[in-house]
């Protein structure tokens, strides 16, 4: 096993296996072929080409096309499209910072390979022995990655919330972190992967941030959303990246990203190292 195992991992998918997904003339997402068939039984929301899938002129709205695709997604929910069913809208765009093109039930993105957004927080303590890491291990209930280790808190960007605000809001249910003790995360960097799962293509960017947080403090969760939490020494944290597939995929990114970031991983200790770099920004040597 390798570092870079964990990377590509995020970056694995196969073009010739999806068409494009159009919004005003811009391929958003992407759509594997027999999802593409399922979407022909909705004519007035999308267009089928042979070699793309694209919205309907016609909503050319942030609330049309967001009605348009709630009542599709509603329907293939029935059909059993989606059964990580979440009930919580994600802002759809083509990139952060810009207006949302339209909303969108979370478990229905990856089907369409849409663009998604995440907060990642690595909670973290300076002290004599170094640096340490709170790691969280996700309840066995989890509808994703049940029983995989994590960040002390990460969670999806719903519609309506701003960063720092999710950032806190997360904080708060998986480790019960104060909303002024949260509010000192600082974004350190994001990190962005295209990969084929079981839920369909995940388009997502992680936006990273670090929590130093006291000695004394203990997480609890909130939420029934984390099992356990322990504190661990930054070597072991990847030591057990390395040699396992213990951790959620997504993770490895941000933890990798988080050691080459504070000098742990340096070019003279890690053969990898401008290898790992290269592919934490989605480049990799042929």
């Amino acid at each position: 096993m390798s570092y870079l195992d964990r990377i590509r991992s995020c970056h694995r998918w196969t073009p010739a296996d999806y068409l494009p997904f159009l919004v005003d003339g811009v391929a958003l997402g992407a759509v594997e072929h027999a999802f593409r068939e399922r979407l022909t039984a909705f004519p007035g929301v999308f267009t089928i080409a042979a070699d793309h899938v694209a919205l309907a002129p016609a909503l050319d709205s942030f609330d049309a096309r967001s009605a348009a695709l709630a009542e599709v997604t509603a329907a293939l929910r029935t059909e059993g499209a989606f059964p990580n069913w979440r009930g919580e809208d994600y802002p759809v765009a083509a990139t952060w910072g810009r207006p949302p093109l339209f909303r969108m039930e979370r478990a229905a993105v990856p089907r369409f390979g849409l663009p998604a957004y995440g907060v990642h927080v690595n909670g973290i303590l300076r002290g004599p022995q170094g640096l340490e890491m709170w790691i969280g291990k996700r309840a066995r209930s989890k509808q994703t990655a049940p029983g995989k280790l994590d960040h002390i808190t990460a969670g999806g960007q719903p519609y309506g919330l701003g960063l720092t605000e999710n950032v806190i809001k997360e904080c708060a249910e998986e480790a019960g972190i104060p909303a002024d003790l949260a509010a000192k995360a600082v974004p350190v960097g994001a990190l962005r992967y295209r990969c084929t799962r079981t839920e369909g293509l995940r388009n997502d960017v992680a936006f990273c941030f670090d929590l130093d947080l006291p000695a004394g403090f203990r997480p609890e969760n909130t939420d029934g959303e984390v099992e356990s939490f322990e504190r661990w020494p930054i070597a072991q944290v990847l030591e057990r990246l390395r040699e396992t597939t213990d951790f959620k995929f997504n993770v490895a990114l941000v933890i990798l990203h988080f050691a080459v970031r504070h000098g742990v991983l340096s070019p003279d200790s890690e053969p990898d190292y401008q290898a790992i770099v290269e592919g934490l920004a989605g480049r990799f040597a042929e």
